[in-house]
């Protein structure tokens, strides 16, 4: 017959018991109300957090594709962007390519002092320092003078403007206006930047590029101090479509819009004019709140109809897996397809990382990879075949097709297209190409942290 096992006394079962089962009636209603209601606030906090860092949300096509590949000369290649992009067809005009800012920033300044109806100036990054000084000066004299100035600053990457300048350049007349600054209630909105860049002189004279103003554009890329940087600057219709690009801004910033021929006047080919005189053109602009992603479907189109060479030139080097696929699908069609990317003197390590990621499959493909040596490497531009260019405001990365304001120029000219090929290859005498096997042995820890940063693509 079984033995009962004696009963615990009371005080000694309650010891055995978890605390919060020792509590009294009101103590446990207190614990589980602020328990869960703090559990659930950590989990939402966490859930919001890992949603927003490493899952994308967008009408991005995953697989991209067309119903024929033309070369990229062909008015086939062009009236399929036209059409896709919504950017109508533009005809004449020039595009000079200037490098670096001992060549852009005099030309620049000399063409703001001329001005005589408008200028518009709209740029990312604007910094304190001789530059802004520069720039500030030449546009408060000509506010004075009575020209219209309007300055388009972004909230986020003018956070530096030096107030007692644009307050001398707004007490001279000058308008200034902050897209998407700093404001409680507005944060979830914060992140997506005016990244573009449209300066344009009286309608008639415009620049883009990736240049901004800070002293780091200043120089000619000798130092570590002096960024290497490519800036186009066009005459008549190019330069209408950058004030195009400033007018859609302004009127966001501002409700205003430019009417007028002080801001779109009569094109009349200049006989004098410097520059390429060029064939066509398209104008193209991008919004976080265009859900067809025009500059996506640039990109795809330009690399996959590319055929016999695709120079790319970037900073932030991310492009999603469709583009990165035409890159590769071109290489093995046996096209010279080379990327020249920063170096370790870049201002981003963690992009620079997340690029690094992609060598393997790039090289591997037969993609000829370089990295710029001695300062960092700030210019956007890619040329195909001798004939097709695209220049302006925009990264190949995932931010810069989904999620800023952008702007850039595509350019069908064989000689402006030698202009951006010869610099690129005088780029290389500077870079170090990034071969296979080298690249095979990188350390560990390297290949770790790639692989890190890679979680972050969405946000870069």
């Amino acid at each position: 017959m079984a033995t009962a096992l004696p009963t615990p006394p009371a005080r000694e079962r309650a010891a055995r018991l978890p605390p919060w089962r020792n509590l009294d009636v009101q103590q446990k209603r207190q614990y589980r109300w602020w328990g869960v209601l703090f559990f659930a606030i950590g989990v939402l906090a966490t859930c919001s957090v890992l949603l927003a860092l490493f899952f994308p949300f967008g009408q991005r096509a995953e697989r991209l594709s067309s119903t024929a590949r033309p070369p990229v000369g062909s008015p086939d290649f062009l009236a399929a962007l036209a059409g896709v992009t919504h950017a109508p067809v533009g005809r004449g005009g020039t595009a000079e390519l200037l490098s670096n800012g001992d060549a852009f920033l005099p030309a620049m300044l000399q063409d703001l002092r001329a001005a005589r109806r408008s200028i518009d100036f709209m740029v990312y990054i604007w910094e304190p320092g001789e530059m802004s000084d520069s720039i500030l000066g030449v546009l408060t004299e000509r506010a004075r003078a009575g020209v219209q100035v309007r300055v388009a600053l972004d909230g986020m990457g003018a956070m530096r403007a030096p107030d007692e300048g644009f307050a001398a350049l707004r007490d001279a007349g000058g308008k200034v206006g902050r897209f998407q600054p700093l404001r409680f209630g507005e944060l979830t909105r914060f992140h997506k930047r005016n990244h573009r860049r449209a300066i344009v002189i009286d309608g008639e004279i415009g620049y883009t590029g990736g240049a901004a103003v800070g002293d780091k554009w200043l120089g000619d890329a000798r130092t570590p101090d002096e960024w290497r940087e490519d800036v186009v600057r066009v005459t008549g219709p190019p330069a209408r479509s950058l004030q195009a690009a400033f007018a859609q801004i302004w009127s966001v910033i501002t409700g205003e819009t430019l009417v007028g021929s002080a801001f779109y006047p009569p094109y009349t080919p200049a006989p004098a004019a410097t520059g390429e005189p060029l064939a066509t053109h398209l104008g193209v602009f991008s919004s976080p709140s265009d859900a067809h992603l025009p500059l996506r479907k640039l990109f795809w189109l330009t690399f996959a109809s590319a055929r016999e060479r695709l120079y790319v030139t970037n900073p932030y080097f991310v492009p999603d897996d469709e583009l990165l696929g035409a890159l590769k699908e071109r290489a093995g069609a046996g096209v010279d397809v080379r990327v020249l990317l920063p170096g370790p003197a870049t201002d981003a390590k963690p992009v620079r990382w997340a690029s690094q990621a992609r060598y393997d499959e790039l090289l591997a493909s037969g993609v000829r990879v370089y990295e710029y040596q001695g300062t960092m490497l700030h210019t956007k531009s890619l040329v195909v075949d001798g004939a097709w260019s695209v220049v302006g405001s925009a990264n190949l990365d995932i931010r810069s097709t989904e999620l800023n304001q952008e702007n850039v120029l595509g350019i069908l000219d064989a000689g402006f297209a030698g202009q951006v090929e010869r610099a690129f290859l005088h780029d290389l005498a500077r870079a170090e190409e990034i071969r296979l096997d080298d690249w095979r042995r990188r350390p560990w820890w390297a290949k770790l942290r790639e692989r890190a940063a890679e979680l972050f693509d969405e946000q870069f």
